[in-house]
């Protein structure tokens, strides 16, 4: 682990992916803490609409609320809904894309069939179905995030999991008496952890825009809990007045997904092998 993220480092993109995404955790924990510049929740309505200044550095927003303040409570309410979803996904995916490819036969064309009617629908459309079904929330909007991202783990997981069940080590595993678990966690699944781990660097990215989307719409987080895409929501009707209010949102959003983008590249770099042979 420590290797990796010395590589990580080492590597320019990965460098400053990873500083996005440090400076972002921190602000998150800053803010869960209470640690703000002032009370994110707290209204004053004679600072209202006020213009970034001295005091308040990003301006304050209808309710006379610090922006900036929000913003550390709204990156930590969207990283939150993010990370759980990925690690949702991750899981239900490997689970099926290891188990489609193991089984194979029937049991591989009815799981990647399953899958494959998920990744037909747009992400944002299949989430919102879930939603309007369930009703709108943050668990709700984790559940929809991870269904909707599930089918491309599974797929991640299955095609490089079908050319390994077939490997010689697979193979002496079965001949020394392995049990299927074993094999699938110690054989496969280990080797499995490169794409993976680049795969769920990617979906943060998607998933925290995602999850902006649906705030924005109002079925994602629900108010008075401060959330980026809640935060442009709110702030639509007032662009001429205070245009503030929906660029720093909008930004952090924007370099967020920059932050894990980047990250993913650099990963996909170092976890490479034929990169590491280009490269030497």
């Amino acid at each position: 682990m420590m290797r990796l993220l010395a590589a990580l480092f080492r590597h320019p993109s990965g460098r400053i992916g990873a500083a996005i995404i440090l400076v972002y955790l921190v602000a998150a924990l800053l803010g869960a803490l209470g640690l703000t510049p002032h009370n994110a929740l707290k209204q004053f309505p004679l600072d209202r609409l006020k213009p970034p200044n001295a005091t308040y550095w990003l301006g304050t927003d209808l309710l006379g609320r610090d922006t900036f303040s929000r913003l550390m409570l709204g990156i930590g309410q969207s990283f939150v809904v993010a990370f759980a979803s990925v690690a949702g996904a991750t899981l239900a995916g490997t689970v099926i894309g290891l188990l489609a490819a193991w089984w194979g036969s029937l049991w591989d064309g009815v799981l990647m069939r399953i899958m494959d009617v998920l990744l037909a629908f747009p992400a944002i459309l299949l989430a919102l179905l879930i939603i309007a079904i369930v009703g709108p929330g943050t668990f709700t909007s984790v559940a929809a995030i991870a269904i909707v991202y599930t089918p491309i783990f599974a797929r991640v997981v299955r095609g490089p999991a079908l050319s390994l069940k077939r490997r010689d080590f697979v193979d002496a595993a079965r001949t020394f008496g392995s049990s299927e678990r074993y094999i699938l966690t110690r054989h496969l699944l280990l080797n499995l952890v490169a794409p993976l781990t680049v795969q769920v660097t990617l979906a943060l990215a998607w998933a925290l825009l995602t999850e902006a989307g649906l705030s924005f719409l109002g079925l994602g987080t629900q108010p008075p809990a401060p959330s980026l895409g809640l935060m442009l929501s709110e702030s639509k009707n007032l662009m001429q007045h205070a245009p503030w209010l929906m660029f720093f949102p909008g930004l952090t959003i924007m370099v967020g997904i920059l932050g894990f983008n980047l990250t993913g590249d650099a990963l996909r770099d170092i976890l490479d092998p034929r990169t590491e042979r280009r490269t030497a």
